[in-house]
């Protein structure tokens, strides 16, 4: 041991600890964290039952196995507990369906795991069973439940990962500088600010010294490209593709009793002979003017990528009321706005020349509309949906805006049903909502749709969707040189 220490200290690079808080300031920091956090504390009390569970069970079952019941030798006990290897294969598992269905759903089979493997062991101290049938059902209990624990942990983990967190800087010795060191994948794209203490209070700024921004509604924040990203090109503008032009429209609503406004987007060869495939967008003020819409439109339908379109660019009153599955809302796109333009502008009509688009909340309302409405519109462009959903109990941590959000998706998971022919859903995989809307993935399958998932090394941003455009609305609405090359 002293030979392996020697080695070590020589060959091991000499590292210094990133946190300087002492010792009682560490300690303290899980206390303000499970107080703070109400997923850690939740993962902290399931975790706590089924481990306290798994080690009730294995301290107990070695008392029974070597007493005079079974009177094996504490090497039988050995190869008896090396059943419970086997449940280190289930890991991978149960990650891939964490993905898909999110971690309150394997926690909810992690706790049917243990209570079938406590009736199984219950079972097997039945007095009419004994010898070997009673050790197979021991040994089916324990594996069962350590089968359920490690589903367990694998969501704990997954659970507590996604909590949002704050990264300190550190100080450069002998100057004003503050550094901190990230490792991002290839191509990753990450928006940030700095939190600056002034005593009690905190303010948050972007990086004086990156000149990089991105911009949203709520503001601006600084951007880091890692090595690989780069801003598409089709997304800035290009002398050689036509403009295509805006019209304002106002568009009055019985539905949401309010005047409407809406921005159509007409390609540059506009033609009143033609007849053109629809596309309603969400939030379309935002999509204008964070995401470069028309410009993008402008490239792709030059570059042949996507068919000729007319966009209709809506804009909500009370975003959180009307995108939160509102009836009204689906009402005056369906019922008011699609019949308008399809009355005043050459649009093809068909449901599967009709595609409805949102981000965030917007797909929410997209969704929400085509539900509504199944058969009216043929396609569904999600990105970063706002699916919040629950599987045990009501506590999704959303807030009151996302109450009827979450009623909406549950339903829709709890019985899918098929709403448009085709979904295209994206989503970056820096977002909370990263697991809501692959676990949505399945469920939209299974309703019979033909869907094309997208994930990004984003965050929930503009850009993010401004960068996926292309892939959405060329496979929605392809142009001429998809139809030859695919």
């Amino acid at each position: 041991m002293l030979i392996l220490a020697v080695v070590l200290a020589r060959v091991l690079p000499v590292t210094s600890p990133p946190n300087r808080e002492h010792y009682g300031a560490l300690l303290a920091a899980p206390v303000r964290l499970v107080r703070a956090e109400p997923e850690l504390r939740r993962s902290c009390v399931y975790q706590a039952l089924m481990f306290g569970t798994f080690s009730a069970a294995w301290t107990s079952i070695a008392l029974l196995l070597t007493g005079p019941s079974y009177g094996l030798s504490t090497a039988a006990v050995g190869v008896f507990a090396l059943i419970g290897a086997g449940a280190v294969l289930v890991t991978p598992v149960a990650g891939r369906r964490i993905d898909r269905v999110g971690p309150d759903r394997i926690s909810l089979v992690s706790f049917t795991g243990g209570l079938g493997a406590a009736a199984l062991l219950a079972l097997a101290a039945v007095p009419i069973l004994h010898g070997a049938a009673s050790l197979v059902l021991l040994a089916a209990g324990m594996l069962l439940l350590d089968v359920a624990v490690q589903c367990g942990q694998v969501a704990n983990q997954a659970r507590i990962f996604g909590l949002p967190g704050r990264i300190p800087l550190r100080r450069l010795r002998g100057t004003d500088l503050w550094y901190v060191v990230v490792e991002l994948p290839e191509g990753s794209r990450i928006e940030y600010q700095l939190e600056v203490a002034h005593g009690e209070q905190r303010e948050s700024i972007n990086d004086p010294l990156n000149r990089r921004l991105a911009h949203s509604p709520l503001g601006s924040s600084s951007v880091c490209y890692a090595r690989g990203y780069e801003v598409p090109e089709w997304t800035q503008p290009d002398p050689v593709s036509r403009p295509g032009s805006l019209v304002d429209l106002v568009v009055p609503s019985r539905a949401l009793r309010r005047d409407c406004q809406v921005t159509l987007y007409l390609p540059a060869r506009f033609r009143r002979t033609a007849r053109y495939p629809l596309l309603i967008v969400h939030d379309g003020g935002d999509y204008l003017k964070y995401a470069s819409a028309s410009t993008v439109l402008d490239n792709l339908i030059h570059r042949l990528d996507v068919a000729e379109t007319i966009a209709a660019f809506v804009s909500p009153g009370d975003r959180l009321v009307e995108y939160a599955n509102s009836a009204a809302h689906a009402r005056y796109l369906t019922a008011e706005l699609m019949p308008r333009l399809e009355e005043e502008f050459p649009l093809a009509g068909t449901p599967s020349a009709r595609c409805l688009m949102g981000a965030s909340f917007g797909a929410v309302a997209a969704l929400s509309t085509a539900y509504r409405y199944p058969g009216a519109y043929g396609s569904l462009l999600l990105q970063s949906g706002s699916f919040v959903f629950t599987d045990i109990g009501n506590d999704h941590g959303g807030g009151p805006a996302f109450e009827p959000v979450v009623r909406f998706v549950n339903r829709y998971r709890a019985a899918p049903r098929r709403v448009a022919d085709r979904v295209f859903v994206s989503c970056g995989v820096y977002e909370p909502l990263i697991i809501r809307n692959r676990s949505m993935v399945p469920t939209f399958e299974a309703a019979g749709m033909a869907v094309r998932y997208v994930e990004a090394r984003d965050g929930h941003s503009w850009e993010n969707w401004r960068d996926r455009l292309r892939e959405g609305l060329s496979w929605i609405f392809p142009g001429p040189q998809k139809f030859y090359y695919e």
